[in-house]
């Protein structure tokens, strides 16, 4: 899925979005249960920087903001900081679409758009979901 030029990015990027939003109409989605993904990306080492803070306000506002999104996790690789992985889940499928609308979440693709290299979407079914509050 790798392309060198951004402006394929660009438009892949909302390809995929609307491609995403649009076909979750699925008996799992139908059932009303959490919706999780995994966003695996190599991000041009560049513009790490302005990715990483523009990723930080995004999943700050998204968690804040959006009564859907239930986690957002994002790491980096230690030995290859440029290749980001993003755990997400939503309450439901409903909720990431609605969440994909939001404009902290259009500001965010807008902002990264020329800075992701690749970018790969993996809708996993849980198989065990725990966190220990404190």
């Amino acid at each position: 899925m790798k392309k060198s030029t951004k402006a394929f990015h660009h438009i892949l990027l909302l390809i995929l979005i609307g491609m995403l939003a649009s076909s979750c109409g699925n008996t799992y989605a139908q059932d009303n249960k959490p919706y999780v993904r995994i966003v695996k990306m190599v991000v041009d080492s560049l513009q790490l920087d302005n990715f990483r803070a523009a990723l930080k306000e995004h999943a700050e506002s998204a968690i804040k903001t959006d009564p859907g999104v239930l986690t957002f996790y994002a790491v980096y690789d230690k030995d290859q900081p440029n290749n980001v992985t993003i755990f997400e889940i939503y309450a439901s499928v409903a909720a990431y679409e609605s969440h994909s609308q939001t404009p902290h979440h259009l500001k965010y693709i807008s902002t990264v758009q020329n800075m992701v290299e690749s970018l790969v979407f993996t809708d996993v079914i849980p198989i065990a979901l725990e966190t220990k509050v404190k």
